[in-house]
């Protein structure tokens, strides 16, 4: 398959099952709003070192929100519930309960819930209130400021781990700016995330190492520097390779990300850009597979 000039490989993005919470903070500012939402988000690129995975899903209009404010939607990954728990507990304690005019609640609704408020109401040490508003429990946590307002549970869900897209050019310059182009384009969708510093990751990895102790390393088969000491997948015209890893909470939307993603590359963003590839390993890393050419029909 060619798309202006841009080959799509015949393969496929391997992605894994994973928990997702979807948060939805408000503030009395979108200044204080992207502050809580970038804090909350940080360092949560990978759960190979990180916890958790996690990014800002969209900005939610005050209509729409729980108590009428301007808001964000965050979603957090991780690879079971108890993970889970743990990651939303401690980002919500650090980096809402501390940013000034903030308030946290549950972005979606299901049977399988884990602690909020219930657990954050104790740093109000004692002087917290509970109360409920359209059924659900709501904390009151008094701060120096004035108060916190945080719901009680989160809903949790099961999610969507991994999806990608590699692209393979021939001039650095070119290809990230085609990935910075897709990464515009993607976060358009909803229910998805780009969880890498800017949507981007330079550092694609493999499964295993060499070194007992690391469970990943260098992707080395799409190194440029190694393409002579390698089993390497690149021509010898190729210098530049850059992955967009998609986390999402249904398979359809993550679809819809890479088909966007791709199809800006091709159509706008095509000049000096080879190949469209993805990450997969066989089909032993996760049962989500995301063919490319199945995509882009």
């Amino acid at each position: 398959m060619i798309i202006n000039g841009i080959k799509i490989e015949n393969t496929f993005a391997e992605a894994f099952p994973m928990k997702v919470a979807r948060l939805i903070i408000t503030a009395d500012s979108k200044y204080w709003l992207k502050q809580a939402a970038n804090s909350i988000t940080g360092f949560a690129t990978s759960v190979i070192a990180c916890g958790c995975e996690a990014g800002i899903e969209k900005e939610i209009k005050s209509s729409k929100t729980p108590d009428g404010r301007s808001g964000i939607a965050v979603l957090l990954f991780a690879m079971n519930s108890e993970g889970l728990a743990k990651q939303v507990l401690r980002r919500v304690g650090q980096c809402i309960l501390t940013a000034p005019t903030t308030a946290c609640f549950s972005g979606i609704e299901t049977n399988e819930k884990i602690n909020l408020g219930d657990a954050i109401r104790y740093f109000g040490d004692g002087f917290q209130i509970s109360k409920k508003i359209n059924d659900k429990k709501i904390w009151r946590i008094p701060v120096m400021e004035g108060e916190f307002v945080i719901e009680d549970k989160t809903s949790i869900a099961s999610g969507i781990g991994g999806g990608n897209i590699l692209i393979i050019g021939d001039s650095n310059q070119q290809v990230l700016k085609s990935a910075e182009a897709a990464v515009k384009e993607m976060r358009k969708v909803d229910n998805i995330v780009l969880p890498f510093p800017g949507g981007i990751v330079r550092s694609g990895s493999k499964v295993g190492s060499k070194y007992k102790n690391l469970i990943a390393s260098t992707n080395d088969a799409y190194c440029p520097t190694l393409r002579g000491i390698t089993k390497t997948k690149l021509s010898k015209s190729n210098e530049s390779v850059l992955e967009i890893v998609i986390d999402g909470t249904n398979e359809k939307d993550i679809e819809k990300a890479m088909k966007q993603g791709i199809n800006i590359i091709c159509k706008k963003y095509n000049k000096g850009i080879k190949t469209i590839s993805a990450g997969n390993y066989g089909g032993k890393l996760g049962p989500y597979h995301f063919h490319l050419r199945k995509i882009m029909k």
